[in-house]
């Protein structure tokens, strides 16, 4: 049984996904995937760390999907009207909602950028404003 598989096995509910293990993970899965997500700085890294076993275990799950289906369920996964190529990975546990902002580079390439707990009906402009700088970033070093 493979980590992603162990993940979501009920019978082993005290484990969950440390980020190092995302990073190799999404590096071991990629080679027969639609899509490569990679993992830019640590801005992810820093939200993914303060979240609860449950919304890892979902998050991971949704990335599985993007990575896995030829087209990605609106659902899931949606483009930012406005923002020059952000995409917004959509999570839902129970009541929460999160988001997780990320943009394509060289075709398949998803590239994440920062994440957080939505807490209204509308996206902050600031959490847009930080995915856009991040992506700038990253486009200059590429």
């Amino acid at each position: 049984m493979g980590i992603i598989e162990l993940w979501f096995d009920k019978s082993h509910d005290n484990l969950s996904c440390p980020i190092e293990q995302l990073t190799l993970n999404l590096k071991k899965m990629n080679e027969k995937n639609k899509r490569e997500i990679i993992l830019y700085e640590d801005h992810f890294t820093n939200f993914y760390n303060r979240l609860n076993k449950k919304v890892k275990d979902k998050i991971i799950w949704t990335f599985r999907v993007i990575e896995t289906l030829d087209k990605i369920p609106f659902d899931y996964f949606r483009s930012i009207e406005n923002s020059n190529g952000l995409f917004e990975i959509r999570i839902s546990q129970g009541t929460d909602i999160f988001r997780i902002f990320c943009f394509f580079s060289k075709g398949n390439l998803v590239v994440l950028a920062n994440g957080f707990q939505k807490k209204t009906q509308k996206t902050p402009k600031l959490q847009i404003e930080k995915a856009q700088q991040i992506k700038k970033k990253y486009e200059a070093e590429e």
